[in-house]
């Protein structure tokens, strides 16, 4: 029975009909499928902005050289780290999001499928603009900060500032929107019995991170308005010589930035404490400390954005008041780790290659963790804020975290996804790579940094102890791209076989291992009802041992959403709205009138269309 119903996991014809072509991906409302469509664009700007990364690593592999010019490591320094935290981290978590969150919590699909079509289009196009100033030769090269008043008309007259400023408005109108719809999917459609202390860990910091997304996305935009307003219109909102004020802009950027640093963390929190229960065999350890620690991070994201600013001078009070608040953060970080370490403690630790990732990750948060609580005294930080030290400190953060997560999550729900199973030893080979690659690239900045290496340069001059480090950090990026070259490869290698993956692989604790791998259109068949934390588990100790292989059903009388375009016909509406604005001085208001046109006939045709 199991082997039939794998062998069919492709082949399955349900009621609402299994539709392939371009066509189908673009009308698609299916969470699932726009899932997989997150993480597939979402890996592909990961990849342009590990290219470019490597780039910046060949510049700086040797003392005076001349492989990039000054304004082409600008742009490139730009677009790689807009690329990775706009582009990549937060669309990848969304990539979960969309595909696992409604299979934890046991509905049939998320509240909204048109506005959730709609999120992707619009991150695409958005996307796709940020990166069109290239073939323009007008790349964004102020610094992903954006800091004032290097974005000014002054400092910057072409329209480099322009397609940053514009790409980052679309995007956060994609983030928006996403977060809107889970928020609402995870208060209103958990199944019969899923309280929300019942809730898998995921789900809970998926479901913060909405709150975040919600209150800290807003003040970007006001932000980018109102440097919009500067460049367009004239107005002086960060100009000094006409009564701004440069420091507005750091104040606006960083209360999104550093709640915006636990958007691409939380998610992450979440997909380790899903594979350390399964592969140690014991349940979570601390669940309610997990649920209320994530929340207090969370709230306490936002009292902390001026430590990005302890260099501008505001004073001993200030100074002191970001100061303990920045110790104050690290208390409920700590809470997770020796909460997790205590679900490993005593149990039937598996070394499966997802158990490695979050294992990896675990280290290397501590150590990114550590390095940030330094910066929570204003002497050190000091000495420290425009140095390589941060950098290090903040890719141990967001790669030794976010993206070592992330990969751990894609080899643990991959056979979910594609009923099919990543190899184990390549698996472990892109793990081993991969660890030892980042720690050449970023541990050795601590030291550079130390020694006086100053951020945002593009060369630096022989004699001063920087060329052994910065060859040794090239290396390590070299070796970087070869483990992702194995993963590309483990994904090529497993898609030519055949669908191998039993629906629950992993002998996992939540809803979504119940169901065929991959999943139906419909999801359940039948809406299970939840009386644990561990739905699965506790079903298999009631029927002793493994589940029978589900099989697959017609999903007769259950009713899913009709496939619309007219979600992707509103998001090139938003998008030529906002590069009509940017073209007003060549096209005038016509430009705008046609966009606002075609942005009004998409959500027209959108609201009224049959569910």
């Amino acid at each position: 029975m199991a082997t039939t119903a794998v062998e069919h996991a492709h082949a399955d014809v349900h009621a609402h009909g299994s539709k392939t072509g371009l066509w189908s991906w673009i009308t698609t409302v299916d969470h699932k499928r726009i899932g997989i469509l997150y993480g597939a664009t979402a890996f592909a700007f990961f990849l342009m902005g590990g290219i470019e990364a490597l780039l910046l690593r060949i510049q700086l592999g040797r003392p005076d050289n001349t492989f990039l010019s000054p304004e082409v490591y600008n742009q490139l320094f730009t677009m790689h780290g807009t690329t990775m935290i706009f582009l990549a981290i937060m669309p990848l978590s969304a990539m979960f999001f969309n595909y696992m969150i409604p299979l934890l919590i046991g509905a049939r699909d998320v509240a909204f499928p048109r506005l959730n079509a709609f999120s992707y289009w619009v991150f695409l196009l958005g996307g796709l603009f940020l990166n069109s100033g290239f073939l323009f030769g007008a790349a964004p090269n102020q610094g992903w900060f954006g800091y004032a008043n290097l974005t000014s008309n002054q400092y910057s007259p072409g329209l480099n500032v322009d397609f940053w400023m514009i790409g980052l408005q679309i995007l956060g109108i994609a983030s928006l929107a996403a977060g809107v719809n889970f928020f609402v999917t995870v208060l209103n459609l958990r199944a019969p019995g899923m309280k929300l202390m019942r809730m898998p860990m995921f789900v809970w910091m998926s479901f913060i991170t909405q709150v975040l997304i919600l209150l800290a996305f807003p003040v970007i935009t006001v932000a980018l308005i109102l440097l919009m307003f500067d460049r367009f219109f004239g107005s002086h909102f960060y100009v000094p010589s006409a009564g701004g004020d440069p420091l507005l802009w750091q104040h606006l950027f960083w209360i999104f930035g550093h709640p915006e640093v636990y958007i691409l963390i939380l998610p992450s929190f979440g997909i380790v404490s899903e594979i350390l229960p399964v592969f140690s065999r014991k349940p979570l350890f601390g669940y309610a400390a997990m649920v209320f620690s994530g929340a207090f991070i969370a709230f306490l994201g936002f009292g902390v954005w001026s430590h990005h600013m302890f260099s501008t001078g505001m004073g001993p009070i200030a100074d002191t008041v970001f100061s303990l608040s920045t110790m104050l953060i690290a208390v409920p970080t700590g809470v997770k780790i020796f909460n997790w370490i205590g679900t490993i403690w005593g149990g039937s630790v598996q070394l499966r290659t997802p158990m490695y990732f979050a294992l990896g990750f675990i280290a290397m948060f501590i150590i990114g963790g550590l390095s940030g609580v330094m910066h929570a005294s204003p002497p050190a930080d000091l000495q420290q804020t425009d140095s390589y030290f941060v950098v290090a400190h903040f890719h141990y953060v967001l790669f030794g975290g976010s993206i070592f997560a992330l990969t751990g999550g894609a080899y643990y729900w991959w056979p979910k996804m594609f009923g099919r199973m990543l190899n184990e030893g390549l698996g472990k080979l892109h793990f081993w790579l991969m660890l030892i690659g980042f720690n050449l690239t970023f541990f050795p900045m601590h030291f550079v940094g130390l020694l006086g290496m100053p951020r945002r340069v593009y060369t630096y001059p022989a004699g001063l102890g920087f060329e052994i480090f910065n060859q040794v950090e090239t290396a390590g990026a070299l070796l970087l791209g070869v483990a992702f070259l194995v993963f590309i490869w483990n994904v090529i290698r497993t898609s030519r076989g055949p669908a191998n993956a039993p629906a629950d692989p992993w002998n996992g604790a939540t809803l979504e291992w119940a169901i065929p791998s991959p999943p139906q259109e419909f999801n359940f068949a039948e809406v299970p009802t939840v009386h644990s934390r561990d739905p699965l588990w506790e079903t298999k100790r009631e029927r002793g041992g493994q589940l029978p292989e589900p099989a697959r059903v017609s999903g007769a009388g259950i009713h899913m959403p009709n496939p619309s375009y007219w979600p992707a016909v509103a998001a090139i509406g938003v998008t030529a709205v906002f590069v009509s604005l940017m073209m007003l001085p060549k096209f005038g208001p016509a430009g705008v009138v046609v966009a606002v046109a075609i942005l009004f006939l998409g959500v027209f045709k959108w609201a009224f269309e049959p569910a």
